[in-house]
């Protein structure tokens, strides 16, 4: 069992930055796979980015690549997110997800991911 938090959201202009910090606790934190997903209101929870348990590769979502960095400190058991050039669309509630799953096409899909954090809100304004 791992506990995920979540913190680093707040209010940014649009094109502005924000690094979030999921901090793990529980068991060793290599072991998982760590993602980030996002829901904004009225919308379902979507992938937003991904990272295996060495950080050896990522995966991003079309919405953010190229704006987002995922990075993660196994030493600190913590991983990043790592936001530039925001947009009002990146508006919503950003949540830390991880699994000892195997790092595959899965990991788009909330339903692989079973540990979850409490969320938290970055509002873009414009």
């Amino acid at each position: 069992q791992v506990q995920l938090v979540e913190s680093g959201g707040g209010l940014v202009q649009a094109g502005g930055s924000l690094r979030l910090s999921c901090e793990a606790s529980g068991r060793t934190f290599s072991g998982y796979i760590v993602a980030w997903f996002r829901q904004a209101p009225g919308k379902e929870r979507d992938f937003a980015a991904a990272i295996t348990r060495s950080g050896g590769a990522t995966s991003y979502a079309d919405s953010v690549k190229g704006r987002f960095t995922i990075s993660r400190d196994n030493a600190k058991n913590t991983v990043y997110l790592q936001m530039n050039s925001l947009k009002p669309e990146d508006t919503a509630i950003y949540y830390c997800a991880a699994d000892e799953a195997t790092y595959s096409s899965d990991i788009y899909d909330r339903r692989t991911w079973k540990f979850w954090g409490q969320g938290t809100q970055v509002t873009v304004s414009s």
